[in-house]
C-alpha cells in the first residue's frame, strides 16, 4: 500500500516541485495540497494523508498552529507533519516541533532525503538523528526563560523512565540505550512506548524537546 503524502506551502514553485519528487516514487501517492494554514487543516481533515509536508511560515493560519490543529485533534491525529523550512535555526520550527510535529527538513533537501524522511516519519518514526534537529531544539529549549520543568515527569515516571528520557534527549536510540544500560533493546523499546504513553506525547521529537526544557539533557552532553 502506498504511503499517502499531502504538501501544505503557500509557494506553488514549491508545492509543484513536491509533487513532482512524490509522484516519482513508486511507494508515494500525492493526494492533495494547500496554500495556507486553514486549507491545511481541510486538506488532513479530508484526505487524511499519512504524512503532510507543512510549510511553517503562510498566511491565514501558520503552520505551527495548523500542525497543532492536526496532531491535538482525535479525526486527524494520525497525520504525521514534517515542517518544512528554509532556515535550520528557526523558531517557528521549534514552535511547530513543540506542537506535534515529527521532525523538520530544509526546503533544499535532496530529492532521496525527502522521500527517506517521508517513509521514516510514515513507518512512526521521527526525525531526530539529523545533529541539526537536536541543534535546534537545545538552542531554543535552553535558551533563559524558555523552558520549565515539568512536574509530570517525577510524578508519573519512574527513575528508570527518567534515565531513559535523559538518554533519549542525548539522542541515542533504543539499541544505544540498551547497551549503556545494560538491558534488552526489547526493554528499552518497552521504556520508550511507556514513557510516551505516560506523557501523552506523540514520538521521539517531543521527548527531545522535553529533555531539554526540563534540564535532563547537560548541554554539550549530546553525541557528535
Amino acid at each position: 500500500m502506498s504511503i499517502r503524502v499531502g504538501v501544505a506551502d503557500d509557494q506553488a514553485i514549491i508545492r509543484d516541485g513536491l509533487r513532482v519528487q512524490i509522484s516519482l516514487a513508486v511507494d508515494l501517492a500525492f493526494v492533495g495540497e494547500a496554500a495556507n494554514g486553514e486549507q491545511a487543516l481541510a486538506l488532513a481533515s479530508q484526505q487524511r494523508p499519512d504524512v503532510l509536508l507543512m510549510d511553517v511560515r503562510m498566511p491565514v493560519l501558520d503552520g505551527i498552529e495548523a500542525t497543532r490543529r492536526i496532531t491535538g485533534d482525535p479525526a486527524t491525529e494520525g497525520v504525521r507533519v514534517i515542517v518544512l523550512t528554509t532556515f535550520d535555526l528557526d523558531d517557528y520550527v521549534y514552535g511547530a516541533l513543540r506542537a506535534g510535529a515529527s521532525g523538520f527538513l530544509l526546503k533544499d533537501t535532496s530529492p532521496e532525503e525527502l522521500l527517506q524522511a517521508i517513509r521514516v516519519v510514515a513507518d512512526g518514526g521521527a526525525l531526530i538523528t539529523p545533529n541539526v534537529t537536536r541543534r535546534l531544539i537545545a538552542e531554543f529549549a535552553l535558551r533563559p526563560g524558555a523552558g520549565r520543568p515539568d512536574h509530570r515527569i517525577a510524578e508519573l515516571l519512574t527513575e528508570r523512565e527518567v534515565e531513559v528520557l535523559g538518554l533519549i534527549g542525548r539522542g541515542l536510540s533504543n539499541a544505544e540505550i540498551a547497551d549503556l544500560l545494560v538491558i534488552s533493546p526489547l526493554t528499552a523499546k518497552t521504556h520508550v512506548s511507556r514513557i510516551l504513553t505516560k506523557l501523552g506525547l506523540r514520538d521521539r521529537v517531543q521527548l527531545v524537546v522535553l529533555a531539554y526544557e526540563s534540564r535532563l539533557v547537560v548541554p554539550g552532553s549530546e553525541p557528535r
